[in-house]
């Protein structure tokens, strides 16, 4: 009996390039470790985003403003902590941040580098609920495979 004309190969099947969006929430933490160890026994690469929104304090006064950016900052410097923290661990991770809506600048950054897939945590906010949280609005936009960690 001879061997079939296309073997199986193992680790050969599977996303490439896995998006995972983080916010320093619990959920998006869960989200982020999930695709770490997605990323590490598929052999893919993991690129994790946090998009630090703009707005939503009700008050534009110059100390405001600086007060939000100051804090997105250090959410961010925390986040490219925990990122180093898993290549450390055998994770291809890097980690980029930008500035603006959330939905409008994963999907702009996993159109970018051509994800396979993208991995986010739940939304945490009862409001999501009635007018739909990012992980639904990705998920409907249905340009990429969405797993959402709870």
């Amino acid at each position: 009996m001879s061997a079939p004309a296309h073997p199986f190969e193992l680790g050969t099947d599977g996303p490439a390039t896995i998006v995972a969006a983080i916010d320093g929430s619990v959920t998006s933490l869960r989200a982020a470790a999930y695709a770490g160890g997605l990323a590490r026994r598929q052999g893919s690469r993991l690129l994790a985003i946090y998009v630090q929104g703009v707005g939503g304090l009700g008050s534009t006064s110059a100390e405001a403003v600086l007060a939000q950016r100051e804090s997105g900052e250090a959410t961010a410097r925390e986040l490219r902590d925990l990122v180093e923290q898993a290549r450390g661990r055998g994770v291809r991770v890097d980690f980029t941040t930008r500035v603006g809506d959330p939905y409008t600048e994963i999907t702009r950054f996993a159109e970018e580098v051509r994800a396979d897939a993208l991995v986010v945590g739940v939304s945490e906010r009862r409001g999501h609920r009635l007018i739909g949280s990012l992980a639904v609005r990705l998920v409907r936009a249905g340009r990429w495979p969405v797993t959402v960690v709870p």
